[in-house]
């Protein structure tokens, strides 16, 4: 059942005031802000999508199926190797680990030169080319000195551990840096080409300006160039009106959706469409005017604080920090199709991660020794989930 639209509006002068007085943070936790669970709340689009496709049920399941691997540090990026391996993106240590899918082993490929960690940033995203089999490349997003950036490296697997990454090459620079909201989810489309997650840095007045790198979804040709058919001439941004993009994924239509932390009212899940705006600062969850596009689907930040997302059996997955809980967000089109349902609440601390495995298979991965987790929740790890 999808529960009615309620407008919720962001004042710009409140939201700077409570970002000067430091209450924002990547999981959505605000000195001050109210700490009681406040539900869940789905919306329709403006322009509902209408399709053949198959519903998904109401109601579904998820099944861990086993532990792939512990000991992670401050894992934040997530990328499957053709082989079935999982290369896995340290925010604090600036490295890259490759993971064994069957046998949890961990071999460092290297540490990625420039990253300069600090608060939410750090060694962030992870993606490899779409022509990865044949050029080796791996994509990051990370926070060097003076901004955020995306480079590529050459992975060569024959070298001896710690020694597998070349030289980056930087495409893209200039995205707004902060101690908070760096954003950091980089993704490539079935199109090809590079998206992007930024944060606004905690200025939240860039996330309305279309000049600015920050507060936005970022489309780009694997070279970091504006990519062909952008909504704007000549501009690398996609979407605007954003506080603080962590998760992106297409469903089985190559519809792409995307997962945005709140301030302390409401996190969101967004469809989202190329050139329209979503809101930030102006509004915070929906706003029911025209004037911006309404998240599918909101929550109490304490339940949510949403980073990375996938689709998998009809359904987006959307993992949470603060809320310690893996969301099932199931859709008709650009719709939820009934009310979110949580799943593992409270039992693997902090997600930071999840990545589709194919067919009824997720990656899900933790984020508890990112300085605001409980290491007493235990190692940080990969599991490997069924769903329904």
């Amino acid at each position: 059942m999808i529960v009615q639209r309620r407008a919720v509006t962001a004042v710009l002068a409140a939201a700077t005031l409570l970002l000067t007085a430091g209450c924002s943070s990547d999981d959505g936790e605000a000195p001050g802000a109210e700490d009681s669970a406040t539900p869940s709340r789905t919306a329709a689009q403006s322009s509902p999508s209408r399709t053949a496709e198959e519903t998904p049920p109401a109601k579904g399941s998820v099944k861990v199926v086993r532990t792939v691997a512990t000991g992670l540090k401050s894992p934040w990026g997530l990328a499957p190797l053709p082989d079935g391996d999982l290369l896995v993106s340290s925010r604090d240590e600036g490295t890259i680990t490759r993971v064994g899918d069957r046998t949890g082993r961990k071999t460092e490929l290297g540490e990625v030169p420039g990253v300069s960690p600090a608060g939410e940033g750090g060694l962030l995203g992870i993606a490899l080319s779409p022509d990865y089999a044949s050029d080796h490349m791996i994509y990051a997003y990370f926070t060097s000195a003076s901004d955020n950036r995306i480079v590529r490296m050459l992975h060569d697997a024959k070298k001896p551990s710690g020694e597998q990454l070349g030289a980056p090459d930087t495409i893209f620079k200039g995205i707004p840096k902060g101690v908070i909201h760096n954003g950091g989810r980089i993704a490539f489309g079935p199109d090809k080409m590079l998206y992007a997650g930024t944060g606004e840095s905690g200025d939240t007045g860039l996330s309305q300006d279309r000049d600015s790198l920050g507060g936005k979804i970022l489309r780009l040709t694997p070279e970091g160039e504006p990519a062909p058919g952008n909504p704007f001439p000549d501009s690398p941004v996609y979407t605007y009106g954003h506080r603080n993009v962590q998760g992106l994924a297409w469903d089985s239509e190559q519809r792409l959706f995307a997962s945005e932390f709140g301030q302390n009212t409401w996190d969101e899940l967004n469809a989202i469409k190329p050139g329209d705006n979503y809101g930030w600062p102006e509004a915070e969850g929906e706003s029911g005017g025209s004037e911006f596009h309404d998240p599918l689907a909101q929550w109490g930040t304490d339940e949510a604080s949403p980073s990375g997302i996938a689709h998998a059996e009809g359904s987006v997955w959307m993992a949470g920090l603060r809320g310690q809980r893996l969301w099932r967000i199931p859709l008709k089109g650009t719709e939820a199709a009934a009310d979110p349902q949580a799943f593992l609440v409270g039992e693997y601390g902090r997600l930071r991660t999840v990545v589709a495995a194919g067919g009824d298979k997720l990656w899900l991965m933790t984020s508890n020794t990112d300085g605001r987790g409980d290491a007493k929740e235990g190692d940080d790890r990969i599991l490997e989930l069924e769903v329904k």
